[in-house]
């Protein structure tokens, strides 16, 4: 009877702790494919969870960061879903690849065609992103979810290190160091190099073992030949003598 008590209060406790952990992985998040490296291109996933039983997710914001803004900001097409990219004026213009530009992307937006995100699901929506600021170690991006119902939720809360997460994080994309390009590239042709080394070695090797086994098979059979000759010039002579 005790036994039966505390594996139902097991099993009560733990769909408390699974009920009350559940909403700390349905945030909206912006997650890297790859590597998200400063300096660099990257693309990433807004990850949209629906958090709702009885409504769908039918619009998607995302504002980018107005303290660091991007110069290339291109969302990919999602199947049943339209998008719209609005720009805004920078106060101070950006250089890319020689031009200046004076306004960046400063929000992207979704609307669902259909139904949208319905209950028990989520929804990808890949964009890439570049360059990537080379004096920040994050990049915060406020989202905005609106709802079948009309409710709209704000992921707009900035975290703190060191403090408890908030009810409605905005999504953080982590910058990883600036990749070595000319680093990597020498550590290739190394290697490569070591490889080839390696392969003439062997190649070496596997010729002078080559020559060896037929010097030996050779000499192997002069022996069994002379032998032979031997043996029937001592069976010859011993018919004779009979």
């Amino acid at each position: 009877m005790k036994a039966s008590r505390i594996a139902a209060a097991t099993v009560v406790a733990g769909s408390a702790v699974l009920a009350l952990s559940v909403p700390a992985f349905a945030h909206v998040t912006v997650q890297p494919e790859g590597t998200a490296a400063k300096g660099g291109y990257a693309v990433v996933d807004v990850k949209v969870p629906n958090e709702r039983d009885d409504a769908s997710t039918t619009k998607v914001e995302i504002s980018l960061p107005a303290d660091h803004p991007i110069a290339s900001v291109m969302p990919q097409p999602v199947p049943g879903w339209k998008v719209a990219v609005t720009k805004s004026k920078l106060d101070k213009p950006l250089t890319m690849h020689g031009e200046k530009i004076d306004e960046a992307v400063s929000k992207v937006t979704w609307t669902a065609d259909g139904k949208g995100i319905e209950p028990g699901f989520f929804q990808k929506f890949p964009v890439s992103l570049g360059a990537l600021p080379e004096n920040a170690d994050q990049l915060v991006f406020k989202a905005l979810q609106t709802y079948s119902d009309k409710e709209v939720v704000r992921w707009i809360e900035i975290p703190q290190e060191g403090q408890d997460e908030p009810d409605n994080p905005a999504p953080v994309l982590k910058l990883a160091a600036a990749a070595d390009d000319e680093h990597g590239a020498a550590s290739a042709a190394n290697t490569a190099g070591k490889d080839a080394g390696t392969e003439k070695t062997a190649a070496a090797d596997s010729g002078d073992g080559t020559d060896t086994t037929a010097r030996v098979l050779g000499v192997a059979g002069i022996v069994v030949g002379v032998a032979g000759v031997a043996y029937g010039i001592f069976a010859g002579r011993r018919r004779t003598a009979a």
